[in-house]
């Protein structure tokens, strides 16, 4: 079971992840994405600081929410990657494909005009 904390700032939202990124959880991620994409949620931080382990279908479940919100002219910054994550990011070369912050509120900064 994965946990989602919800915060918006504007048009952002600040989506934080708690628990594992596996196959048990793709069913939820896939309808957490749906549900934003629906409310016209398509500027998210994905904070990924409660996140210690993720598996292939953790990737394509955030690849997933990436792909989906880029169609609607959306965009996905990640937060806080670390430990066991960030290793997987970095051996499949996802760290060049994504934009990753170490903090919640850096990732936000960027969706500002100008930054």
């Amino acid at each position: 079971m994965i946990n989602f904390v919800e915060q918006e700032h504007g048009d952002v939202t600040h989506l934080a992840l708690q628990g594992p990124l596996t196959i048990e959880v793709e069913k939820q991620m896939a309808a957490k994405n749906e549900q934003l994409v629906a409310l016209g949620r398509t500027r998210v931080v994905l904070d990924l600081a409660g996140v210690k382990y993720i598996d292939s279908s953790g990737i394509g479940a955030i690849v997933s929410l990436f792909k989906r919100v880029r169609l609607v002219q959306g965009d996905v910054k990640l937060a806080s990657l670390n430990g066991q994550p960030r290793e997987i990011f970095r051996l499949l070369r996802l760290d060049k494909a994504f934009e990753v912050y170490d903090s919640p509120e850096l990732a936000l900064e960027a969706f500002k005009p100008g930054a």
